[in-house]
């Protein structure tokens, strides 16, 4: 609740306990956290951005197999610590890779200052477009919304058919897909969802897929 509005950072996730961590599927689902106890009943605002880092295996090193020591089993149990149900509530996966001493000198792909200008761009176009939805971000679209807004031309509605189909997606998956690359649209400043748009949201949820078949 005192994220509200704001940036959550959870390092270490996979350290957390799991009560805590199935605690964040309803703030992350509705924005807000509801409270029940005996006849008493509370409910707080917590629209919230989370962001989380957390190592790939117990010593860290896991697909670099001349370093990481965990076993098949110790491998399987580290991943077990984030459920289904709630990596299919987290928009982006990616996996960071060492680059060694080399990656600390290369050039950036962008620089800071054209990041955030394209950023507050992307947000105006957003701005704009939800204006009579009384939202003024696509992380705030619900389902109505994104059919209405997130149009797909025809490349992009057989690529996220086909995923579909293929049973790589949950209805909050594909929502969330969406969501996503209707935002990859706007910082490419494309007023239609392209096959492109698509595609580079799922590939930034291919460790959430699997999971989000069998999210609840």
């Amino acid at each position: 609740m005192l994220a509200h509005n704001g940036v959550l950072f959870l390092d270490e996730l996979s350290e957390f306990a799991r009560q805590a961590l199935e605690a964040l599927r309803q703030p992350l689902e509705d924005g807000r956290v509801a409270i029940v106890r005996a006849n008493h009943s509370a409910v707080y605002p917590s629209r919230f951005m989370l962001v989380a880092a957390t190592n790939p295996c117990p010593c860290g090193y896991a697909g670099d197999w001349e370093r990481c020591r965990c076993s098949e089993t110790e491998l399987m149990k580290h991943r077990r610590r984030l459920s289904g149900p709630l990596l299919d509530r987290i928009d982006l996966l990616v996996k960071l890779e060492n680059e060694g001493a080399a990656g600390l000198g290369a050039e950036p792909l962008c620089s800071s200052a054209k990041a955030r200008e394209q950023v507050m761009l992307a947000r105006e176009r957003q701005e704009a477009r939800l204006h009579d939805e009384g939202v003024t971000v696509n992380a705030q679209m619900d389902v109505r919304m994104l059919q209405h807004h997130a149009r797909l031309d025809p490349q992009a509605e057989e690529l996220l058919s086909k995923s579909q189909q293929r049973g790589l997606l949950s209805a909050r998956g594909q929502h969330r897909v969406l969501r996503v690359a209707r935002t990859i649209a706007d910082l490419n400043g494309s007023e239609r969802v392209r096959a492109r748009d698509i595609g580079s949201a799922l590939a930034m949820r291919s460790n959430t897929e699997q999971a989000g078949s069998r999210a609840a």
